[in-house]
């Protein structure tokens, strides 16, 4: 097939660099409202999945690298390349829900949200991601820390069987008998995955029915002990209950002398299906002692899925400007946040936020089996920077580059979905334990040998 018939037979959208509409296209390649001066020579939007064979194709046949988005939720652009093709496939956004086998087939443009709410039409769930406008794709490539993941595991813990379109053009069915290297790969290997997921098939859960959250709030200087208290509270609760902690600008405004009354916060949520089930899944917050006083405390609230999708949006604002980084760690979270916390005093924007998700992900028998996503460290930290006027980027970025260089020698590794990998060559690799990293070679030498799909992101992104 030529270059030009393979063109003629894409159904949807296609850009060239100075076309009337291709900047438009490429800012809305990310949500992150901070996009990195990078150009790819072509962006195109899937209009069906045949549409992915006949890109690859014309890719191929220009000599072009291919990078993939379906939600642009990367904090660091990793979609957006210099030079190559963007494929956009966030108009695959469809599900097919078989509410008898509780499984469902999701294209990867679905969203989180919107795919959860249909699900609990069926009383069904799945760990999708906190933030309601996810993607499912790039999320359930990454792992997927989602809602209930101590109970549910990652996300893609849950994906059953792939269906993903090669560097040669083949589609190819991927489980854990067919293709098994390629369906590894798919379940962790993030956004340097080497072939294009046009299918998920999910296992789902029967859907809690009964939400309450516990939530106190404690002045920042209190971050150790309350660290400790968590982490000790967390060990007793069961695993149907997700508690985190946030440092945070209470009253935020955003704006960079907004208001300066730091603040930890300690969430619970409880997933159950009765309330006084969710209340006694909830019962070590209000049991164990503490010597801290805290500002405010609000116990065993009903909720909702809705609510907590509202809270997530009101955490993760549209239309701001973000940088983030990851770090697993062996240390306390009590050392870990007691030093972010010293960087967080000094945020230059209110809206910024440190999020410590102190329940662990399930290590249930099977549900960290046969993927290249694996927990690298009891202790998971994410610092977000976030902002609103492009003036201030440089000196949000600076900050949060400086608050994680001062825990990154206590690092034992990053994860891959939300790590910043323009801030070091070796974040990729360090996404991995060394044989998942080794074996991920193997694995893309074998699928695409030669090299149609643009690796792990490196480099400049933003200010430094």
């Amino acid at each position: 097939m030529s270059e030009d018939s393979g063109r003629s037979r894409i159904e949807g959208v296609v850009l060239h660099r100075g076309d009337a509409g291709y900047e438009t296209a490429r800012a809305h390649a990310l949500w992150n409202g901070l996009t990195p001066d990078r150009r790819p020579d072509m962006i195109v939007r899937a209009a069906c999945e045949q549409d992915v064979r006949h890109v690859l194709k014309v890719a191929a046949s220009r000599g072009l690298h291919v990078a993939v988005r379906a939600g642009g939720h990367s904090w660091c652009g990793s979609p957006l390349r210099d030079g190559g093709v963007l494929l956009d496939l966030s108009g695959l956004d469809r599900w097919e829900i078989d509410a008898d086998s509780a499984t469902a087939t999701v294209q990867p443009g679905a969203i989180g949200s919107r795919f959860a709410r249909e699900l609990a039409r069926h009383d069904l769930a799945f760990p999708a991601g906190h933030c309601p406008s996810v993607a499912l794709g790039g999320y359930l490539l990454s792992g997927g820390l989602g809602w209930n993941s101590g109970l549910w595991g990652v996300g893609c813990a849950s994906v059953l069987e792939v269906t993903a379109v090669t560097s040669d053009g083949d589609v190819l069915r991927c489980t854990e008998e067919e293709h098994p290297g390629l369906f590894w790969a798919a379940r962790g290997a993030g956004p340097g995955f080497f072939a294009v997921v046009t299918r998920f098939r999910l296992r789902l859960q029967p859907r809690p029915s009964a939400l309450a959250t516990t939530s106190c709030t404690f002045p920042l200087a209190a971050v150790g002990p309350v660290a400790d208290w968590a982490t000790e509270t967390a060990r007793e609760l069961p695993a149907n209950v997700e508690l985190s902690l946030l440092l945070a600008t209470e009253g935020a405004s955003g704006a960079t002398d907004g208001p300066s009354s730091k603040v930890v916060v300690v969430t619970a949520t409880a997933f159950a299906n009765a309330h006084p089930e969710a209340v006694g899944a909830l019962h070590p917050l209000r049991s164990r002692p503490l010597s801290e006083r805290p500002l405010s405390r609000q116990l065993d609230r009903p909720t909702s899925l809705a609510a907590l999708y509202a809270a997530a949006t009101d955490l993760w604002p549209e239309k701001h400007r973000y940088a983030a980084d990851t770090l697993w760690s062996h240390e306390s979270y009590a050392s870990l946040l007691t030093k972010l916390g010293e960087a967080f005093a000094e945020a230059p924007s209110g809206n910024s936020v440190v999020l410590a998700p102190v329940s662990p992900v399930s290590q249930e028998e099977g549900l960290l089996r046969n993927m290249a996503f694996s927990v690298l460290g009891e202790s998971y930290v994410v610092p977000y920077a976030v902002w609103s006027d492009p003036a201030h980027d440089h000196v949000n970025v600076r900050w949060l580059r400086e608050a994680v260089r001062a825990v990154e020698p206590w690092g034992s590794g990053h994860y891959i979905a939300e790590t910043d990998l323009t801030a070091d060559p070796s974040r990729a690799r360090r996404s991995f334990t060394t044989a998942d990293w080794e074996r991920l070679q193997s694995v893309r030498a074998e699928y695409d040998p030669q090299g149609l799909f643009f690796s792990y992101l490196s480099g400049r992104c933003g200010p430094e």
